[in-house]
């Protein structure tokens, strides 16, 4: 019996989405079962810094690639997805993450296996590290400011304009502005160490957030959530996949990409070495490095493809002609241990809370 026809296949497609819709509202989980009679039943098992909406996309494309798979996904914040590894290395088979130094030190440390592949070969080499730890996603870091803002004090296009804001404006926008957290934020701690390589003027820019006695969250989310209940009136350093995916539809929010500089991150996939299902684990980051895979990630999630074979919407490609040099991705090399030193830790955060801590005379 051919189970591809066209009308079981929509019934499949039907079953399948409620299924992953009723899983996942419980316990952050997605678990896509292996077609019935398609094959092997092997297993796999993904841990990923990656919430739900983005993720079943991808999850809905491979299993068309490969329906004898049996898929479960467990969703964590990038903290506990790394002790959790710690504490159990042959849990996963995959691991996702946006905290793109713990991932670069696990694979330093010889937690990842080496993906030989075709596609592996061809992928960018400012996107891996040996062929062990694979960036999938280009994400610009943005901000967001409300429309009033805007028409009351002009326009916002990068940090200049934002210093500028705060300084003149801290008084109206006191309790209005929302950030990350350094000291307890991965993403916020790792994007303050890079903005202060690459900016003289960050501590300044530091100064007038303290100036403005801005909000300090953990995640993008909260920040998102502050702004769309109009509880913040401007937001600096947040995820702009995630922005653009939950602002589609708030009219009196603008993402603003800076004209100056914009950090872009990248979510990192490895393989442990002791990961459980070694063979099924290769086929999902083959698949995520692949066209298939990185046509997904453009055409149905706010992520952005890095393959270079894609151009339009979506794609790093297409980001890079509008933004040229602007873009900074944060390099995936050996100075990313940099950020995990802990006196160089402490030394940032102790400057970064003296100069949000200061008020200067206006």
């Amino acid at each position: 019996m051919n189970m591809y026809r066209p009308g079981r296949l929509v019934c499949r497609w039907l079953l399948l989405l409620i299924l992953v819709a009723t899983t996942a509202g419980a316990d952050q989980t997605l678990h896509v079962p292996a077609t019935p009679g398609s094959g092997s039943g092997a297993s796999l098992v993904i841990h990923g810094a990656l919430d739900l909406p983005q993720m079943r996309p991808l999850l809905a494309g491979f299993h068309r690639e490969h329906p004898d798979l049996e898929v479960r996904y467990r969703n964590l914040t990038t903290l506990a997805l790394h002790e959790r590894f710690m504490a159990a290395p042959d849990e996963a088979d995959v691991l996702l993450s946006s905290a793109m130094p713990w991932q670069y030190r696990l694979a330093n440390a010889g937690h990842a296996r080496s993906l030989e592949s075709s596609a592996a070969r061809r992928w960018p080499a400012w996107a891996r590290w040996r062929h062990e730890l694979f960036a999938i996603t280009f994400e610009p870091i943005v901000m967001v400011v409300n429309e009033a803002v805007i028409e009351r004090f002009g326009e916002v296009r990068g940090h200049a304009d934002l210093l500028v804001l705060l300084e003149r404006h801290a008084e109206t926008l006191k309790d209005r502005v929302v950030t990350y957290d350094p000291a307890t934020s991965g993403a916020g701690y790792t994007y303050a160490i890079e903005e202060s390589r690459l900016s003289p003027r960050y501590w300044d820019l530091v100064a007038a957030l303290g100036q403005a006695e801005a909000e300090l969250v953990e995640t993008t989310g909260e920040m998102l959530d502050g702004l769309i209940e109009g509880r913040y009136l401007v937001g600096y350093n947040l995820l702009g996949s995630y922005a653009r995916d939950r602002l589609a539809d708030q009219p009196q929010l603008r993402i603003v990409v800076p004209e100056d500089y914009a950090l872009v991150t990248q979510r990192l996939a490895l393989i442990p070495r002791q990961a459980p299902h070694p063979a099924a684990a290769e086929r999902f980051l083959d698949y995520l490095i692949g066209e298939t895979g990185q046509a997904v990630l453009a055409r149905e999630t706010t992520l952005g493809a890095i393959h270079p074979a894609l151009e339009g919407p979506g794609t790093a490609t297409s980001l890079r002609q509008e933004r040229g040099e602007a873009l900074r991705p944060i390099t995936l090399g050996p100075g990313l241990l940099a950020t995990l030193d802990d006196l160089k830790r402490e030394a940032l955060l102790t400057r970064w809370q003296r100069e949000f801590s200061r008020r200067e005379a206006r």
